[in-house]
C-alpha cells in the first residue's frame, strides 16, 4: 500500500504523523512510505532520516495525490478537506464533535477517515489518545504553574510554595489519564491538589496509586462549585470519547474564583468544559475571561514533538500496519477496536456518538462499507 505522511499546517503544529524508525517497519512489511518534503522537521527527522530507510521524498501535491493511507496527526484544515479524493483513507486525530462543517466536508470527500481518538477498547480504554493524554496532562500542570507568575498575568504565587508559606490548591476535573498526569505533575511540583471525579471507583483506585496524597471529591454542581473558589489553578481533564466535552465550570462558578486565577482546558479539541473556553493557539495561548486567565490551547502536545511524535508513533504503528496490510475493509471489520476509530466511511457517519454530536444520520460501519463494496 503507499502510505503518506504530510506536514502538519495548523498553527503551532510542529508534530509528525510517522517517525523514520515507523516508515522503516512500513518499508520492511512491504509497502511504500511518501513523505512530504520537510515534513519531520518540527520533530528534528531530516529528509535524510526518511531516505535512509527506504522512504520517498515528494511534494506536498503527490503525497495527497498519490496515497491510498494517508497519516496526519491534527484534523484536515483550509483546503486539505478538498484534497481527499474517494477511496483514500485518512488515519489522523480528528475530533469532529465540535465540527458540523467539518465533519460534512469529509463525508463529501469520500474518504474513510479513522480518528485515532475513538480507536476503543471494550474496557472503554482509548490506546491512541492515551499517550497525548499524559503529555497533555503533564503539560497542563507545568503551563498552569508558568501562567501563575505575575509578569504573564497570573496571581504571582508559587505552585509549591516555600517553607512557612502554603502552595497553590490545584484542582483537577476529571480522573482519567489527563487528569492523573497532571496531578503527578503538580504533586511533584509541591501544589496542594484536588481531583474531582464522577467514579467512586477511579477515585478509590487513584487514592491507592497517588498513596493518599491527593484529596479526593465526588463530583457535583455543588461540590465542584466549592472546590474552585479558593483554588490557584483548575485544570478541565473532561472526556467523553467522540463527543463534546460537558461544560462543567459555567460563567457564574468561574466569576467566584480569585482574580488572576488560571484554568486550563485540555478539553478544548472536544469543545471545552469551561463555559468561557475558546481555542488558542501556542502562538497565543491564553485570555482573560471574568478576571480568570484562560489557557485553551488545543494542539497542546504540539509544544514538545519529540516526545510527541515518538510517542503517538509508538501507538499508532501496529493499526497503520493492520491497514496497510489487509487494506481497509477487512482490517475495520477484524478489529472491532479499531472499527469503533471509523467516524465517516462512504459519505456516511459510523461512529455514533460522533453522529449524535455533528446532527448526522449513524450509519453502521459494516452498512456504510458494503456501500462501498458496490461502488
Amino acid at each position: 500500500m503507499k502510505v503518506g505522511v504530510v506536514t502538519e499546517i495548523k498553527p503551532d503544529e510542529y508534530r509528525v504523523a510517522l517517525t523514520p524508525a515507523g516508515a522503516h517497519e512500513l518499508a520492511a512489511a512491504g509497502h511504500q512510505v511518501f513523505v512530504e518534503q520537510g515534513a519531520g522537521e518540527g520533530s528534528q527527522f531530516a529528509d535524510a532520516d526518511y531516505r535512509a530507510v527506504g522512504a520517498t521524498i515528494t511534494t506536498r501535491e503527490e503525497v495527497w495525490a498519490t496515497s491510498e493511507l494517508l497519516l496526519k496527526v491534527k484534523e484536515p484544515v483550509e483546503d486539505e478537506p478538498d484534497l481527499l479524493h474517494e477511496g483514500q483513507i485518512l488515519f489522523t486525530y480528528l475530533h469532529l464533535a465540535p465540527e458540523p462543517g467539518l465533519t460534512a466536508r469529509l463525508q463529501a470527500s469520500g474518504a474513510t477517515c479513522i480518528a485515532y481518538e475513538t480507536v476503543q477498547t471494550d474496557d472503554g480504554r482509548t490506546p491512541l489518545l492515551a499517550p497525548m493524554s499524559e503529555v497533555a496532562g503533564r503539560l497542563a500542570a507545568q503551563e498552569g504553574a508558568k501562567y501563575l507568575e505575575k509578569n504573564l498575568g497570573g496571581r504571582g504565587i508559587l505552585l509549591g510554595g516555600v517553607p512557612g508559606v502554603k502552595p497553590a490548591k490545584v484542582v483537577v476535573i476529571g480522573g482519567g489519564n489527563v487528569g492523573y498526569n497532571a496531578a503527578k505533575i503538580a504533586l511533584g511540583m509541591g501544589a496542594n491538589v484536588n481531583i474531582v471525579d464522577r467514579s467512586i471507583d477511579r477515585l478509590r483506585y487513584l487514592e491507592e496509586i497517588l498513596d493518599g496524597r491527593v484529596n479526593f471529591i465526588v463530583s457535583t454542581t455543588l461540590s465542584l462549585a466549592e472546590q474552585i473558589i479558593d483554588a490557584d489553578l483548575v485544570i478541565g481533564a473532561v472526556l467523553l470519547p467522540g463527543a463534546l466535552a460537558p461544560r462543567v465550570v459555567t460563567r457564574d462558578m468561574l466569576r467566584t474564583m480569585k482574580p488572576a486565577s488560571v484554568v486550563v482546558d485540555v478539553a478544548i479539541d472536544q469543545g471545552g468544559c469551561f463555559e468561557t473556553s475558546r481555542a488558542t493557539t501556542h502562538t497565543d495561548p491564553v485570555y482573560v475571561e471574568e478576571n480568570v486567565l484562560h489557557y485553551c490551547v488545543a494542539n497542546m502536545p504540539g509544544a514538545v514533538p519529540i516526545t510527541s511524535t515518538k510517542a503517538l508513533t509508538n501507538v499508532t504503528l501496529p493499526y497503520v500496519l493492520k491497514i496497510a496490510n489487509k487494506g481497509v475493509r477487512d482490517a475495520l471489520l477484524d478489529d472491532v477496536v479499531l472499527g469503533r476509530g471509523a467516524n465517516v466511511v462512504a459519505g456516511q457517519v459510523t461512529n455514533e456518538v460522533v453522529a449524535d454530536a455533528v446532527g448526522a444520520p449513524y450509519v453502521p460501519i459494516a452498512d456504510a462499507l458494503g456501500e462501498v463494496l458496490h461502488v
